[in-house]
């Protein structure tokens, strides 16, 4: 066991330095960075199609930097980071559907009250989790029943009289026409929207960041390794669990944001019990505990996903749970922090 964080802790954190006072930076950070750059190189360089369909790809890196920090950090495995992607892209669409006359202000209120939705959905079901001292092998359970809960509901809503103000949920088939981004008077599409995607998911990226390398990153790294240590030298277990669940849906809230912006529809099988385990494979494959491998991992699987299931094949869900089974069975912690130490070296 890693008892550092432990030590760490032992020590009065001074007041000058702050809970959340960025402290220092990983080498696999500046590799992360480096990455953001030559992802913006790369689209700038590719068709109008092909940016919208790299959009795709990158707008699902918030979720899985939320579940890393919640899973691979704090140590609380959740199935339910798809609930609030559907949660807020639900809300976005009816939000910016409901104001069409000012498409701007569609946008900015979509976008708020989508990952407000998410907040408020985490505190709630958070603080009834962790205040409650739900048992650890229990919260994966629970998070996916509220998924499962959330997207059969979100099927039973087809009719015209399922709608809020203007907006049809749609039931199976969905939410549709949901307006897109729009800023200064323009709707993005094609390159623009590429670059509006990495923007956002950039400042996730920033924000993950900031989070653990603090004295909050270290707390959590401790409720992982012995939470009843943690409590014992004073620190608030319950309210880090709740905090860290929180931020987790916001940046899966994020996601879903992003999803109906790129596509302009969502459907209740975003909330599947399909969906619900993708995460999980991405952070797994990329070792948990490391940014650089979570994001790498997140990529590299939706670009096969989507490749596979563009082409017809239907085997893309099955190379998946393989994957999963392999990153379960085979350890994968630290494969990206030793590429991460070899370029720190040669550094």
């Amino acid at each position: 066991m890693d008892t550092a964080p432990l030590a760490e802790l032992a020590q009065p954190i001074p007041k000058a330095q702050g809970f959340f006072m960025f402290k220092r930076l990983k080498v696999e950070d500046y590799l992360v960075a480096t990455l953001w750059i030559a992802v913006a190189v790369y689209g700038s360089v590719i068709s109008d199609y092909s940016a919208s369909t790299a959009a795709f790809y990158i707008l699902n890196v918030p979720m899985a930097l939320g579940l890393a920090m919640l899973w691979g950090i704090a140590g609380v495995l959740s199935f339910g980071q798809v609930a609030f992607f559907g949660l807020a892209g639900y809300t976005y669409g009816i939000i910016a559907g409901n104001i069409v006359s000012n498409l701007a202000l569609a946008s900015v209120a979509g976008v708020v009250g989508g990952l407000a939705a998410a907040l408020v959905l985490a505190l709630v079901f958070g603080y009834f989790l962790f205040y409650g001292r739900v048992e650890a092998w229990i919260v994966p359970i629970v998070t996916l029943v509220m998924t499962l809960i959330l997207a059969t509901f979100m099927g039973q809503t087809a009719g015209y009289e399922w709608k809020v103000g203007q907006v049809l949920l749609g039931g199976y088939n969905g939410m549709t026409n949901i307006p897109p981004m729009h800023v200064w008077g323009v709707d993005l599409f094609g390159r623009p929207l590429f670059y509006y995607v990495l923007a956002v998911v950039v400042v996730a990226w920033l924000l993950t960041v900031v989070c653990l390398r603090s004295s909050f990153g270290d707390v959590l790294v401790a409720l992982r390794e012995d939470s009843l240590r943690t409590e014992l030298f004073g620190h608030d277990v319950r309210l880090m669990q709740l905090l860290c669940f929180s931020v987790a849906a916001i940046l899966a809230g994020v996601s879903g944001v992003l999803y109906v912006q790129w596509g302009n529809y969502i459907t209740p099988d975003s909330m599947g019990l399909l969906q619900a385990t993708l995460p999980v494979v991405w952070v797994a494959v990329g070792g948990r505990t490391s940014l650089l491998g979570v994001v790498i991992s997140t990529l590299a699987l939706n670009v096969l996903s989507f490749q596979l299931s563009s082409s017809g094949n239907q085997y893309a869900f099955v190379i998946l749970g393989a994957l999963l089974v392999v990153a379960m069975v085979v350890p994968t912690f630290g494969w990206s922090q030793r590429v991460a130490a070899v370029f720190g070296r040669r550094g």
